[in-house]
């Protein structure tokens, strides 16, 4: 029988051995050996303890600050306390160029530091569901009729004011901001539309709401805004000192000092809209961008406080979003099919039983395009990789260097150190149908899309009706879905240069438990003043590089318009 023996570490007395069935025989050692062993067990286990404690004790505090950070951002799944009279309230209306949705957001008093911005939070109802509701159509098919664009508001409008307390209506700021689907109307028709809102809405409802409330707002807004809003979310904004999140060294834009501060490493983002696709990061002092390229702002609002001033190249590409460009390829395939069958003499695509056959649709699915009264039909051949290639020319690029979409110029993107969150169609995409919401990754995605696009339609709608996709996408989503993974593909890869092996790209509706919105941006950059107002400070705004800057100043008193209707230029 085999024996472990222990005798090397002690005096000859105190030798002796453990058989395999040896419980008995340790019962037989006299006193002094107990003991022995159990000095022995108890040093070990210090030993042991004492090293995992000293190699975790930093990283346990790291993870603990992180912990109680992130814990700190998802508190408000709790239901808002209505009755709290220190809880502010802000209401921005999102109309896009497919339906329009409201946000409520709240916050409690400023804190008085005018370091700190806002704590703003979606407001939620009694079972904490975040108070937000859409409407469909877009804003922009009132058009011809403005006059009925203030009905087709209200339902948003009395939705808000049953979830805000009543005492704060007066006090309440309602914005109602316009996004691509109105840019593309002529000025006419926009101003018909916002004056038939700023005529009709103050006679039914007490929000705070001036004339500076009601605008179309430009795709570089829009595009801050996004970004102001992630980078909030993630914690990017507050500067705490022995943080162990990533760092960069930041010359501020207008300091006084010519010293680099440390700060967080803010994200980009990327947003595909309907209509728009939008890009925005911050860049550094040393990087010459041309103007209507770039914002310049100061979240903060004291120009003796630079922490929160912040450089960002903005882009905006209209008809680059989902549904514009799938119009655009349609329109190509109806211009050139009918050009094609005019000098061949061909009949392709004039009836069902020759159709176009589309690389972009799921396979054997059937489509029509109609225009000025002709029809040509569509069946799809499901091939991602042929639709990818089909849709390369779409992106407008050029042969010079740092150039994107359009031949927009781009500044470098560190590829190896940055974090960009993708949003809208890009969730959408990775989401939806795919179910890959969230890391991204290139080869994943392409090999999934490809099995998609060449299921057969009967298949992809046998797989709807069973609900095995997410519960908000409809058959528009199913029918559309190869094209628009095609193209998020080529204007991620092609048109912003992202290489295929990027790993940083997280696709998002939600981050730390909120739905992450341009909105949330807006209300945060709109409202950014009233901390000062509260502690006393007057300010008033100023444009410069295409957004208000707010400065402290001396009496006269600030006006009320100042504060609660500044509007960015753009």
């Amino acid at each position: 029988m085999g024996r472990i023996g222990i005798s090397c570490l002690f005096p000859a007395s105190w030798h002796f051995s453990i058989s395999p069935v040896g419980c008995p025989r340790i019962l037989n050692t006299n006193l002094r050996q107990i003991i022995v062993i159990s000095i022995l067990a108890a040093a070990v286990s210090l030993l042991y303890f004492s090293v995992v404690i000293i190699r975790s004790k930093y990283g346990r505090l790291s993870r603990d600050k992180k912990f109680q950070r992130y814990w700190a951002r998802v508190t408000d799944i709790e239901a808002t306390d209505t009755n709290n009279p220190n809880v502010n309230y802000g209401i921005v209306i999102d109309c896009g160029s497919s339906g329009s949705r409201i946000f409520v957001y709240c916050w409690p008093r400023h804190n008085g530091n005018p370091h700190d911005l806002l704590d703003i939070r979606q407001m939620r109802d009694k079972n904490r569901k975040p108070v937000v509701m859409k409407i469909k159509p877009g804003i922009s098919e009132f058009a011809t009729s403005p006059e009925k664009v203030s009905d087709y508001i209200s339902p948003l409008l009395n939705f808000a004011a049953e979830h805000v307390p009543r005492a704060k209506h007066k006090e309440t700021p309602l914005y109602i901001l316009c996004t691509a689907g109105m840019r593309i109307l002529p000025e006419s028709q926009q101003k018909a539309i916002l004056e038939d809102l700023l005529t009709d809405i103050p006679v039914h409802f007490d929000f705070l709401f001036s004339d500076s409330h009601a605008e179309v707002i430009s795709g570089k807004q829009e595009g801050v805004y996004a970004w102001i809003g992630i980078n909030f979310v993630l914690g990017r904004f507050e500067h705490i000192e022995d943080d162990d999140e990533a760092v960069v060294e930041v010359n501020i834009p207008g300091s006084e000092s010519s010293e680099a501060i440390l700060r967080k490493r803010t994200a980009g983002i990327l947003d595909m809209g309907g209509v728009s696709t939008q890009i925005a990061y911050e860049v550094p002092k040393t990087e010459e961008v041309a103007k209507n390229l770039l914002a310049e702002f100061n979240l903060g609002c004291d120009v003796h406080q630079t922490e929160h001033v912040y450089r960002v190249y903005v882009a905006t590409f209209l008809g680059f979003g989902g549904n514009a460009a799938r119009q655009r390829y349609e329109d190509k395939i109806f211009a050139n099919t009918v050009q094609k069958n005019r000098l061949l003499g061909k009949q392709t695509g004039l009836v069902p039983d020759t159709p176009y056959l589309d690389p972009c649709l799921p396979l054997d699915i059937k489509d029509e395009i109609q225009q000025n009264g002709q029809t040509i039909y569509l069946r799809g051949t499901g091939d991602f990789d042929l639709c990818r290639e089909t849709l390369q020319p779409f992106m407008n690029k050029t042969n010079e260097t740092q150039t994107s979409l359009n031949g927009v110029y781009q500044p470098p993107i560190h590829f190896q150190n940055s974090e960009f969150y993708g949003f809208s169609e890009f969730y959408y995409c990775t989401e939806d149908v795919l179910r890959m919401g969230g890391d991204y990754n290139a080869a994943a995605f392409t090999k999934a899309a490809k099995d998609y696009c060449a299921t057969k339609w009967s298949v992809l709608r046998e797989r709807f009706d069973r609900g095995l996709y997410a519960s908000h996408a409809d058959l528009h989503r199913l029918k559309y879905q190869c094209f628009k993974s095609a193209w998020m593909f080529e204007v991620f890869h092609s048109g912003f240069s992202f290489p295929v092996s990027y790993k940083n790209l997280k696709t998002a509706l939600q981050v730390y438990d909120k739905e992450v919105q341009w909105t949330l941006g807006a209300i945060l950059y709109r409202t950014r003043f009233l901390p000062l107002r509260e502690i006393g400070v007057p300010v008033v705004p100023l444009s410069e590089g295409g957004l208000e800057l707010c400065w402290p100043i001396q009496p006269p008193p600030y006006a009320t318009e100042h504060l609660q209707g500044a509007r960015p230029n753009g």
